[in-house]
């Protein structure tokens, strides 16, 4: 396998959390207060390899994204994300992870 192939690891677990948040790269943007760009956003989503440095500040972006959006009863429930819960070959991934957020999803759908 050449170099090339072995940093791009497909979608990663931040792009379906994303979904189900009902966010966009450009929501993330403009929560950072790190300065994250678009194209930071797409090739985490996307599952190019990125440093730790990098997947920890996409995982604290969007956590304060989410937050954002979340009411005082809500946020007291919110489990924050972590980088190993996001990218696939983050160390500590976990293949059987269950977002601890399902739950809140549900709640905030069915106040809809």
């Amino acid at each position: 396998m050449n170099e090339e192939n072995e940093r791009n690891h497909g979608p990663q677990r931040l792009d379906d959390i994303m979904q189900r948040w009902g966010l966009d790269n450009h929501d993330l943007v403009t929560s950072s207060i790190e300065q994250l760009t678009h194209k930071q956003v797409q090739k985490a989503r996307q599952g190019r390899q990125l440093t730790l440095k990098m997947m920890q500040k996409v995982a604290r972006t969007l956590n304060i994204c989410i937050w954002n959006g979340l009411s005082d009863e809500e946020k007291e429930s919110y489990y924050e994300y972590i980088h190993r819960d996001l990218f696939t070959y983050a160390k500590g991934y976990a293949p059987e992870w269950v977002d601890p957020n399902i739950a809140l999803l549900q709640a905030r759908a069915a106040k809809k």
